[in-house]
C-alpha cells in the first residue's frame, strides 16, 4: 500500500525530503484490532511540527496523520458491532485512562509512534472505531477526529458553554478554531473572532461570527472588547503567550478561558490578582475522553453539523499541503483525498 513517511525531521524547506510516498506492506490486526480502507485524512498542525522536529519522543520513519474516514476492510474474530463495508471514522487519541477529567500517562496519539492514516489502509483498536454520521461524506467526516474533540472538549466540558454565552475564539483559520466557531454557534452562542489576517475574519463571520479584530493591530484587546460590548464570558485560545494577561484583563468577572495550545510560548509573567479577584477560571485541555468523542458525535448527528474544510488535496501532493499549513493560508481543514 502506498503511505506518507516521516523518515527524517527537519525545517519546513525540507518538506519534500523529510516526507515521502512509500510502499509499505499492509498491516496484520489482532483479534481486537480493525483494518480501514483509508478513503479521507486531514492534516492536523501536530503532523507539521512531527516533521520539523518540534514534538517529543520521535521514532522514525512512522506513518503520519492521526484523522480518517474509510470503510471496514476486515476485522478481529473479537470485534462484533463493526463488519466488513461499513462506513467510519476513528478517535485518534489511545489509551484515556479511566479518569474523565485528564489523560493517563499511556495517552498517545495515532500518527506518532503508532503508524497512523496518511495511508492506504490503517489498522485501529476497534475501540476506537465509530459509524460516520450518515449526512456527512467522506472528506467531511475526516476533518473531526482530533480537532472536532479538542474543539468540543474545550467548549462543552471544560467551558460550560449555554445559549447565549460571549465566546472569544482566537487564531481563526485554524481547525480547532473552526471547527470550535461552528460548534459554539450551533450551540446558540455569540462568537467572536481573532486573526492577523482580516480576510479570514470575513470568513469566520460568513459561517456564523458576529465580528473579529486583528491581532497584529496596536490594542486590538480594546477593539474586542468594545465590539463584544465589554462582555466576553468565554475564551477558547490555542496560542497562549502574553495574550494570557490580556484575556484576564479583558474577560468579565468568573469567565472561562480555556488553553488548548501554546503556539506563541508561555507567559512570562502571569497576572494572578485578576485570576482571583474576578474568580476567573483558566483551564487547560487537551484532546479528549472516548466519552467526549461519542458526545461530540452525537452533537453533530443531532445538528447535522459539518465542518469547514479549506481545500483538498490528492496523496501525491501531500507536499503541497504541508506547505499550505505551514504557510498559515488555510481556514478550516486541509483535506487529503485517498480515492
Amino acid at each position: 500500500m502506498k503511505a506518507v513517511v516521516l523518515n527524517q525531521t527537519g525545517p519546513s524547506a525540507n518538506l519534500s525530503e523529510n516526507i515521502s510516498i512509500e510502499e509499505v506492506p499492509v498491516p496484520e490486526i489482532s483479534e481486537d484490532e480493525i483494518l480501514i480502507k483509508v478513503l479521507s485524512a486531514s492534516l492536523n498542525h501536530r503532523d507539521l511540527w512531527l516533521t520539523s522536529g518540534s514534538y517529543s519522543k520521535i521514532k522514525l520513519p512512522v506513518i503520519l496523520g492521526s484523522d480518517c474516514a474509510g470503510i471496514i476492510h476486515s476485522t478481529g474474530k473479537n470485534v462484533k458491532e463493526l463488519t466488513h463495508g461499513d462506513e467510519v471514522i476513528i478517535n485518534p487519541g489511545m489509551n484515556w485512562g479511566a479518569d474523565e477529567n485528564f489523560q493517563s500517562k499511556d495517552f498517545k496519539i495515532l500518527g506518532m509512534p503508532d503508524d497512523g492514516t496518511l495511508s492506504e489502509y490503517v489498522k485501529v483498536h476497534m475501540n476506537q472505531v465509530f459509524r460516520k454520521p450518515e449526512h456527512l461524506t467522506f472528506e467531511e467526516a475526516s476533518a473531526f477526529p482530533l480537532a472536532g474533540v479538542t474543539a468540543f472538549r474545550c467548549l462543552f466540558k471544560k467551558a460550560q458553554i449555554k445559549k447565549f454565552d460571549n465566546v472569544l475564539i482566537t487564531g481563526a483559520g485554524g481547525g480547532v478554531a473552526a471547527l470550535a466557531l461552528i460548534f459554539a454557534s450551533k450551540a446558540g452562542a455569540n462568537v467572536y473572532v481573532t486573526s492577523s489576517q482580516d480576510h479570514k475574519i470575513e470568513t469566520a463571520i460568513s459561517f456564523g461570527a458576529k465580528g473579529g479584530v486583528n491581532y497584529s493591530r496596536k490594542e486590538w484587546e480594546k477593539e474586542i472588547l468594545k465590539l463584544m460590548e465589554n462582555n466576553i464570558q468565554i475564551v477558547i485560545d490555542g496560542n497562549g503567550g502574553e495574550n494570557i494577561n490580556k484575556f484576564t484583563e479583558i474577560c468579565n468577572y468568573g469567565a472561562r478561558i480555556v488553553c488548548y495550545g501554546a503556539t506563541a510560548g508561555s507567559v512570562n509573567e502571569l497576572s494572578m490578582h485578576k485570576i482571583y479577584w474576578k474568580q476567573i477560571k483558566l483551564m487547560g485541555s487537551t484532546m479528549g475522553s472516548p466519552g467526549d468523542f461519542a458526545d461530540m458525535l452525537s452533537f453533530i448527528n443531532e445538528n447535522k453539523i459539518r465542518p469547514v474544510i479549506d481545500k483538498v488535496f490528492k496523496m501525491n501532493d501531500i507536499v503541497k499541503a504541508f506547505e499550505r499549513m505551514d504557510r498559515s493560508e488555510q481556514f478550516g481543514k486541509i483535506i487529503v483525498s485517498m480515492k
